[in-house]
């Protein structure tokens, strides 16, 4: 996606001297519990309002994919126990949607993904390392929103094969699957055809240009096209459990295509209180990947309520 038109680009200051201050912003601000990016971020436009943020009821949305409304659960079950006014909407879609909901106000809070983020604002990134990357963010971002903290928990895209495709052509790694180029169909949702983290970057990155494209909207499609060979390669996030249930193989992205993609909450600036802040960065400091992959699990293959599944985790983790 290209730039917004109407991001700033008279006297903004240079990529490093931009990554070296929110860095430094970060860590100032860590301890007290905000965001390192609460005071000032986002040169990236939007309506920048200098009102303070104001308290009220928060709704948090979420992408069409189970782990992206757990994530919502988890953020609106932590501040309701703080007293704030919080509900959780129906899936609103793909991150064009989701996104446009945030800055319309539909929504308050979504979850988001570092890597894939900063990728779909700015073509051109190139930052891997995951504090970089957030570094990154940071800058980039329209100053109508606030990252808050990037959890440990990391999910990131991933081409997956089968194990008897792996066997087959003896795949470990994207750069070998990009040898059988002409040879694969690829399943993934529907955007991930314009996506620099989906066919665009496997084009650029891997010279990878599969047979033909399958899009897919819904994940349980994507993992049937893969089972029954339909598609031989597959855009499956890591901690999908599919993968661990099927004996997929998650192959080795030994180019740092899909990078660091660590979750965080992003938030419309005007919702962003010190309370609202100060409480989901809480949750991104209790939330780690392994925890992560169980709970969508539970939702996904025991099919657990996720609202359930939510309020188990703050519980034990001591956020409700």
């Amino acid at each position: 996606m290209n730039r917004p038109s109407n991001r700033p680009h008279n006297r903004r200051p240079s990529r490093r001297a931009a990554l070296a201050a929110a860095l430094a912003l970060t860590v100032s601000l860590t301890g007290c519990g905000l965001s390192g990016n609460a005071l000032d971020s986002g040169s990236g436009g939007g309506d920048c309002k200098t009102d303070k943020p104001k308290a009220g009821a928060v709704k948090i949305g979420s992408a069409n994919f189970p782990e992206s409304g757990l994530l919502a659960e988890i953020y609106a079950g932590a501040l309701r126990a703080k007293g704030i006014n919080a509900t959780t909407t129906d899936p609103i879609g793909a991150r064009e949607a989701y996104l446009k909901a945030l800055g319309d106000g539909s929504v308050q809070v979504v979850p988001e993904y570092t890597g894939s983020l900063l990728t779909f604002l700015d073509k051109e990134a190139k930052e891997k390392d995951p504090g970089e990357v957030y570094a990154a963010l940071l800058t980039t971002i329209p100053c109508s929103q606030i990252a808050l903290q990037p959890s440990a928990a990391e999910d990131s895209n991933a081409m997956v094969v089968t194990r008897a495709t792996a066997n087959k052509w003896g795949l470990k790694t994207v750069s070998d699957l990009a040898k059988h180029a002409n040879e694969i169909v690829i399943a993934a949702p529907p955007e991930f055809a314009g996506r620099d983290q989906g066919l665009l970057g496997l084009k650029s990155t891997y010279n990878l240009t599969p047979k033909s494209f399958r899009p897919l909207g819904a994940t349980a499609a994507i993992v049937d096209a893969l089972k029954n060979n339909q598609a031989q390669a597959a855009n499956i996030f890591t901690t999908d459990p599919s993968i661990k249930a099927n004996d997929f193989v998650a192959l080795q992205d030994d180019k740092k295509l899909f990078g660091s993609d660590q979750v965080v909450p992003l938030v419309a600036r005007q919702a962003a209180t010190p309370q609202l802040q100060v409480t989901l960065n809480a949750v991104s400091a209790k939330l780690t990947t392994d925890k992560l992959a169980e709970m969508v699990k539970q939702v996904v293959v025991d099919k657990k309520d996720a609202t359930q599944v939510a309020k188990n985790f703050l519980q034990e983790s001591g956020l409700s």
